[in-house]
């Protein structure tokens, strides 16, 4: 028993499969592989399908390794477009699951060329959509057509017609100040001038 508490696994045996096992293994695959096509079966989704031939393979890579070398490159492609899985077996599509697009980028110019107004957030939509009340207001306001611009020339009427009225007591008051000012001045006159 090791002292520390991790194990050190160097210098214990290991255990390989002998090459007779794994010929026998091969020519197991093989009388499957032919059982199979004399039934009417298709090999390659049959060799995916079944685990043990699937393992077959693996043993069979491992003792050909240089004639395989150009199928696992092509089988690599194959796998690259199947399904994983159960995909192939369950046809379901899923409506979150968002898939990949390549566009090329001649497409992606075209699109930006396209959409030229820049999508906006939310508080700069709020912020655009008050500005344009405000100046449709302001629009509504100046023509007079607003509550608010209503009640406004409503008070300056008001207010107008009582400056006019000021306006012409002040002038009253004025012309009776000059005219008691002539009497007074003419008063003096013919006091003084019956004195002289």
């Amino acid at each position: 028993m090791p002292r520390g508490k991790f194990v050190n696994h160097k210098g214990r045996n290991r255990h390989f499969t002998n090459p007779e096992e794994l010929e026998e293994q091969r020519r197991q695959d093989e009388q499957r592989r032919q059982w199979r096509k004399n039934k009417g079966n298709d090999t390659s989704s049959d060799e995916e399908d079944d685990p043990k031939a699937a393992g077959g393979d693996k043993a069979k890579k491992a003792d050909e390794s240089g004639s395989d070398s150009e199928s696992e490159s092509e089988s690599d492609s194959e796998t690259e477009g199947k399904a994983k899985g159960v995909e192939n077996l369950i046809e379901v599509e899923n409506p979150n699951r968002v898939q990949k697009k390549v566009k090329k980028l001649s497409q992606l110019n075209e699109t930006l060329a396209k959409s030229t107004k820049p999508e906006l957030s939310r508080r700069e939509r709020e912020q655009l959509e008050k500005q344009r009340a405000y100046a449709n207001y302001q629009k509504l306001h100046a023509a007079g057509k607003t509550d608010e611009a209503r009640a406004d020339l409503a008070r300056l009427a008001i207010i107008k017609q009582q400056r006019e009225e000021a306006a012409k007591r002040r002038e009253d008051e004025k012309k009776q100040k000059e005219l008691a000012l002539q009497k007074k001045t003419e008063q003096t006159q013919k006091a003084l001038g019956k004195r002289s």
